[in-house]
């Protein structure tokens, strides 16, 4: 079985602690909640394209960097699902 990518949550996990700086006030710099930045560590919730901007914006690298992050993280999450679903059958097209 194929490793699951790192959610992006866990990198901004990592990048907080490394810079020490709280939820709550990275929540506050860039204008969003304590709550959405919280499940998005804690993989319960999605970089959406206005996170990525801003977090972006933040940490001086691409809205595209977090969402790529994303997407990779969904596909796997995906495609395990597909593969442990045996019935889930998807006919190719010829």
């Amino acid at each position: 079985m194929n490793r699951i990518p790192t959610h992006p949550g866990e990198i901004l996990k990592d990048e907080l602690e490394a810079r020490e700086i709280s939820i709550n006030g990275f929540a506050r710099s860039i204008g969003v909640t304590s709550g959405r930045i919280s499940q998005i560590i804690q993989g319960k919730r999605s970089v959406t394209p206005n996170t990525a901007l801003r977090l972006a914006r933040y940490f001086g690298n691409s809205p595209e960097f977090w969402m790529n992050l994303q997407v990779h993280y969904d596909l796997a999450i995906a495609q395990r699902y597909l593969d442990e679903n045996s019935n889930t059958q998807v006919v190719v097209a010829r």
